[in-house]
């Protein structure tokens, strides 16, 4: 059987978590929604930098925007929200066939708003109303500030995607937000189970910064922990998931429709060449959660990955024991995550900030206009 089948099967949504203009108009994406069991996309800064930086398929509509004076903040919006809206035509078969679970498009708030709540409020209503598809889930980063940007726009009925979380602290915080969202959407009238979230647990760069620090420690308990930390990490979250997701407090928003906050597994690809290419999706195999791997990632596990039934439920001990074991080696897992969370949105920053100025030149060159008749 495909690899990507018995994934599917197993629980796990395989979304794809890249986006541009040539995928769409090409007809990539449609095609691994048709082939190989993809339901959904996720997008970032950086995938919107590399997409519109790369060819020429924006450049009628940049020279559109030039040609109408339109700021750089209203351009980017323009550019990606339009790729996003068509994206979310092209899945919304999926969201009608799984009751909007799946089928669902993601589009980030500028990131340079991460920690300004009334801001981030605002955008993601932009947003919302900018791509208007009921199968659009609206990106907000997990800093501090937006925790209470994630419950006012789940009450006013926006579906959001909590994106960098890192933190297993942060993630209990994420899921509170979420519950309290719901329940003021449910006493305000919402229909809940059109409102759809999902919480995006970062993986790989788990690794990465743990496996730095472990160098530098240089003891043999130090290595003997290298690259086991993001995994653990993540069964961990899932463990905290069924602990909120079976509470009494969430039974009630499900008997009143809400459909629950699902896991995302994100930055699934592997940034060290000597782990396999596909431990980051066989190794976080569990029932209701969402995996948003980069092409290479999924033909990689379409092509060799040995999907079990279930890789996280039986772990919780092992995983706790890993984390244990990091601080008792001299790894301040606090200090780790917080540092992972604040680079996350730094990197989104600076790819929303060169995006910007980019496309800032291009505005101001004033491209002449096409001849037509």
């Amino acid at each position: 059987m495909n690899p990507l089948n018995t994934l599917s099967d197993a629980g796990v949504s395989i979304w794809l978590d890249d986006l541009s203009r040539e995928r769409l108009v090409s007809g990539s994406l449609a095609d691994l929604v048709a082939r190989d069991r993809v339901v959904g996309v996720t997008t970032n800064p950086t995938i919107f930098a590399k997409a519109i930086t790369s060819g020429d398929a924006y450049d009628d509509q940049i020279r559109d925007l030039a040609a109408r004076g339109v700021g750089v903040g209203e351009a980017l919006r323009a550019l990606t929200t339009a790729d996003v809206r068509r994206a979310c035509d092209v899945l919304r078969p999926v969201y009608d066939a799984t009751d909007g679970v799946d089928g669902r498009v993601s589009v980030e708030v500028d990131p340079r708003l991460a920690h300004d709540t009334a801001a981030t409020i605002a955008e993601a209503r932009a947003l919302w109303w900018l791509v208007d598809r009921p199968n659009l889930f609206v990106k907000i980063p997990a800093a501090r500030q937006g925790l209470p940007a994630i419950a006012t726009c789940l009450a006013e009925g926006i579906s959001i995607n909590v994106t960098l979380i890192f933190s297993l602290v942060r993630y209990d915080q994420v899921m509170d937000a979420f519950l309290s969202g719901m329940e003021r959407a449910r006493d305000t009238g919402r229909d809940l189970s059109r409102i759809g979230s999902v919480a995006s647990f970062f993986v790989s760069r788990v690794d990465t910064e743990a496996n730095t620090r472990l160098d530098k420690i240089g003891t043999a308990q130090a290595s003997e922990l290298r690259g086991r930390a993001a995994i653990a990490n993540a069964r961990l979250a899932y463990q905290h998931y069924e602990r909120v997701f079976s509470s009494p407090r969430w039974q009630t928003l499900r008997k009143a429709g809400a459909h629950p906050q699902r896991p995302l597994w994100a930055s699934t690809s592997v940034k060290d060449p000597a782990y396999p290419d596909t431990r980051y999706v066989t190794e976080l195999v569990a029932p209701g959660v969402v995996n948003t791997m980069p092409e290479a990632t999924l033909r990689a596990v379409a092509d060799h990955g040995h999907v079990p039934a279930d890789s996280v439920r039986a772990h919780y001990d092992d995983a706790q024991q890993v984390l244990d074991g990091l601080r008792a080696a001299g790894v301040d897992y606090d200090d780790l995550v917080q540092s992972l969370e604040d680079d996350g949105v730094s990197k989104f920053d600076a790819s929303w900030e060169q995006l910007s100025e980019q496309l800032a030149g291009t505005l101001r060159s004033r491209p002449a206009a096409r001849e037509g008749g």
